[in-house]
């Protein structure tokens, strides 16, 4: 991988605080410039957010048959078992691993997703879930879903060389809006960091998005689209998840609680990794906009958001090369 942009970066924050509309400026800009500019090569782009969605369409179906939902508590709730905000950083790490080894996409529908979820849960302790719902059922299922799957595998890049490129993985984790960090397993970045595969902790930079909890909710409330549940840049999240998961975050707590400055600690399997962050404050709403057609992008709008990218990155940069030197 190239010297001079980053390999990994993690783009973290509370859900629409604007991680996605940074995406889609990054995916507008030139090579050249998001080189020098971001310390970034073209982007290779990872999200856990279609998994969940893939979850709920399976709790819905579920629920249209008469039976029990085995992920959700309810359409707008919660996770029965919260463990299952690890399954889906074990998805991620396995979409990581397919890019790494250059696996080509199998394209094999619902019934792979299925396995891949079971698999995923699994490696964090829940136990089987699909595998124990009727087998007419779970044909029934799989018939329905299958175009949804298909669609969210071939939106996960595959068999990309990674040379010069830089690999952007996007989550959301939080806690409870009465909580204070340090967060309880399994909630909250610490925990979620720390099941993150080897490969991409040794790699990965922080780019996080800043705003408050009560921010974090009105820009959700504002971008939510019913018509469009499954959009990245569209979809709302439930008032119980936002004041249940995502109340508060521990992003802060964990950079006053590193041993090195600019960077944050994470424990795994007996090593310590050390992840250069910089934050983009964006608690006065700069990347809203970017939702909307590009060419009506103003030109201040972009500026103000330019600005402030660049100089995280700047930030960033410094305390990668600090690191590594």
């Amino acid at each position: 991988m190239s010297s001079d942009v980053f390999d990994v970066v993690l783009l973290l924050a509370l859900p629409a605080s604007g991680k996605s509309e940074l995406r889609r400026y990054m995916g507008h800009l030139p090579e050249e410039r998001s080189r020098a500019e971001l310390h970034m090569g073209p982007t290779v782009q990872l999200d856990d957010f279609p998994y969940v969605h893939f979850m709920r369409r399976i709790d819905d179906f579920l629920a249209e048959q008469g039976h029990d939902r085995i992920y959700f508590h309810g359409p707008d709730r919660s996770f029965q078992d919260s463990r299952d905000w690890l399954t889906l950083v074990e998805l991620v790490n396995d979409d990581y691993d397919g890019l790494v080894s250059r696996r080509q996409s199998a394209n094999g529908g619902a019934r792979l997703l299925f396995e891949r979820l079971e698999a995923a849960a699994l490696k964090v302790g829940i136990g089987v879930r699909l595998s124990s719902v009727d087998s007419d059922v779970l044909d029934r299922m799989a018939e329905t879903l299958d175009p949804e799957a298909k669609a969210l595998e071939a939106d996960i890049p595959h068999g990309v060389d990674l040379s010069g490129k830089t690999v952007v993985i996007e989550f959301a984790r939080g806690g409870d809006h009465k909580a204070t960090p340090p967060l309880p397993y399994p909630f909250g970045y610490e925990h979620s960091l720390a099941r993150l595969d080897e490969r991409i902790l040794s790699r990965a930079v922080i780019l996080y998005v800043w705003v408050t909890p009560e921010e974090s909710r009105r820009k959700n409330d504002a971008r939510a689209d019913p018509n469009d549940p499954g959009s990245i840049l569209h979809h709302g999240v439930p008032l119980e998840v936002m004041l249940g998961d995502y109340g508060c975050d521990d992003m802060a707590s964990l950079m006053e609680r590193s041993d090195r400055s600019g960077t944050v600690s994470i424990e795994r399997d007996g090593r310590t990794f050390f992840l250069p962050v910089a934050r983009f404050d964006n608690r006065s709403d700069k990347t809203s906009f970017l939702r909307g057609d590009p060419a009506q992008w103003a030109k201040d709008a972009v500026h103000a958001v330019s600005t402030e990218l660049v100089n995280a990155c700047a930030h960033l940069y410094e305390a990668w090369e600090a690191h590594r030197s």
